[in-house]
């Protein structure tokens, strides 16, 4: 699997289940295989906007912004299942710390790549600082009552609609959601509201994984290319999400250069 999330096979499943442990879950990887498309597209308009292509009136219109935000909801949601099924049976600690060092490593790049690139707009809590440390945060809530889980998530979610201060526009303090006006980055997700959409994940994984672990624990491999094809992006979306930018930004650079000359 990917560092960006959990395995989504069931902890204790490798040696009973084998290989076809992960068609049970399938649906992860083809939902974060989705996400992770949805943000090179995403990416590419916003290459586009940079260059001059198309203008911000349209990158930054409503649509394309609740596109972006569905966007990190879904690998916050997704951060939360992935720890359930990864955990459910016992911690995986050497498994997550890796997992975690990964994740805190692309963090550290990124926040250092994009403050030389976009000092007035690098990104200092974008969504892989987000899901490193919802993936601290949310082993604590693993065993709580789910009733209790879901009432931490919706306090969350709320939280910035009912509570934002001027204290908190530095960056310093940005991060953790209750800035009146934060400070511009490329990619924002801070504590509140966004740890409440992990919670919802923890929430919906734990209702939905009893009733899948009393079911043939060898269900039938994914079949069809897409499914097959969205399971392989699914799980490579860290090298994908640290690569792909990277490489349209050069291309729309060389293209730009060739196109003046």
């Amino acid at each position: 699997m990917s560092a960006i999330s959990e395995d989504a096979r069931p902890a204790g499943t490798e040696s009973r289940t084998g290989s076809a442990s992960t068609a049970r879950y399938v649906f992860v990887d083809v939902w974060r295989g989705l996400a992770i498309i949805g943000v090179v597209v995403y990416h590419v308009g916003w290459d586009l906007n940079f260059f001059g292509f198309i203008p911000a009136s349209l990158m930054f219109s409503g649509p394309v912004t609740v596109f972006a935000r569905a966007l990190a909801g879904s690998f916050m949601f997704l951060a939360g299942v992935s720890l359930v099924l990864a955990h459910s049976r016992q911690a995986r600690w050497g498994k997550f710390s890796r997992r975690l060092a990964k994740l805190i490593a692309a963090a550290v790049a990124i926040s250092v790549v994009t403050y030389f690139l976009f000092p007035q707009g690098f990104i200092y809590f974008g969504v892989l600082h987000a899901i490193a440390l919802a993936s601290v945060l949310g082993l604590a809530f693993l065993r709580l009552p789910i009733g209790a889980v879901a009432l931490a998530s919706l306090a969350i979610l709320a939280a910035p609609l009912l509570f934002e201060t001027p204290a908190f526009d530095v960056r310093i303090l940005a991060w953790i959601g209750f800035a009146s006006d934060p400070p511009l980055a490329n990619d924002f997700v801070p504590v509140f509201p966004w740890f409440g959409v992990t919670l919802a994940g923890i929430v919906c994984a734990r209702l939905y994984l009893p009733k899948q672990q009393v079911r043939d624990p060898r269900p039938p491999a994914a079949r069809g290319i897409v499914i097959r094809g969205l399971t392989w992006v699914g799980q490579r979306t860290l090298p994908i999400y640290l690569l792909h930018q990277p490489i349209l930004f050069v291309g729309f650079v060389a293209f730009t250069r060739l196109a003046a000359a």
